[in-house]
């Protein structure tokens, strides 16, 4: 009877079962015996574990799996004990390749105002030691472990930073301490995913108003208008989307008349050429 051997792989018809968006994928397989070949792309590291413990972690390359002990090989192993391996291998592939991770949360500013924040950052697996600490102390919950449970994991220690100075902030001043804010999340989240065995890389961090009419109102501030001005102008903007004459009136804070011409006051004739209405309409 030929000695068959199987061929390990993380590829899929050709197509890497990691991608880029999974971290790592564990490989469970009673079929997996000793003299299995073990393949490892260039991008990836790959950790042998038998029983819970770590046999090794492998580089690029291809190798023949052997057991401790040396067992016996293939499918001779196999009948021995009724089909299966009494050497059952996990291979976990860890991806080492630039990795995208998006993380978003709500701070409050100094006013209590809440404040949207969107946190991206790239990281990647830096050596065999910090893909044994990655799997060790991010545990699998399936097969994968992905870039959204690496956003769970970090999303309170960007929380906890990102608070640290929105908190004392006055909401229209917060961009001017935007560096302030980015270089403290860095450093809280560089110490954090180390434990990981996770090296953080660049870091963007877009932090604006929940609420979009505040958005847009810290928008017409930021162009010189006073707070009252910019309500007006917010007021008849909307007015405006809305098909009404009056906006013009509202932007200016005067009241509105159906005639003639008032002085100081929009008449209808102007409130349309504004608007682009046609009287009557």
């Amino acid at each position: 009877m030929a000695i068959t051997r199987q061929v390990i792989t993380s590829l899929q018809n050709g197509v890497d079962i990691l991608g880029t968006k999974r971290l790592a994928v564990m490989i469970a397989d009673e079929s997996i015996v000793s003299g299995s070949l073990l393949t490892v792309e260039s991008n990836h590291f790959c950790v042998l574990k038998s029983r819970g413990a770590v046999l090794n972690v492998y580089e690029t390359g291809q190798y023949a799996l052997a057991t401790p002990d040396k067992p016996l090989l293939g499918s001779i192993a196999q009948g021995f004990f009724g089909g299966n391996s009494p050497w059952v291998y996990e291979v976990i592939y860890v991806n080492r390749s630039k990795l995208l991770v998006r993380s978003e949360g709500v701070a409050t500013s100094a006013e209590m105002a809440e404040m949207a924040y969107q946190v991206d950052y790239y990281i990647h697996i830096d050596s065999k030691q910090a893909a044994l600490d990655l799997i060790t102390h991010m545990p699998f919950n399936g097969p994968f472990i992905d870039v959204k449970e690496v956003a769970d994991y970090a999303g309170p220690a960007i929380e906890q930073s990102i608070n640290q100075v929105v908190q004392v902030t006055k909401m229209e001043e917060i961009n001017e301490h935007i560096n302030e804010v980015r270089e403290l999340v860095k450093g809280h989240l560089s110490d954090f995913l180390m434990t990981y065995g996770i090296t953080l890389n660049d870091l963007k961090i877009l932090i604006m108003p929940k609420d979009e009419r505040m958005r847009e109102l810290i928008s017409l501030q930021a162009m010189g208008l006073t707070p009252i001005e910019a309500v007006r102008y917010y007021l008849a903007l909307k007015m405006a989307d809305k098909g009404l004459v009056s906006a013009p009136n509202a932007a200016v804070g005067l009241p509105y008349n159906i005639g003639g011409p008032v002085t100081g006051v929009y008449s209808l004739g102007d409130a349309t050429a504004l608007t682009g209405e046609k009287s009557g309409e």
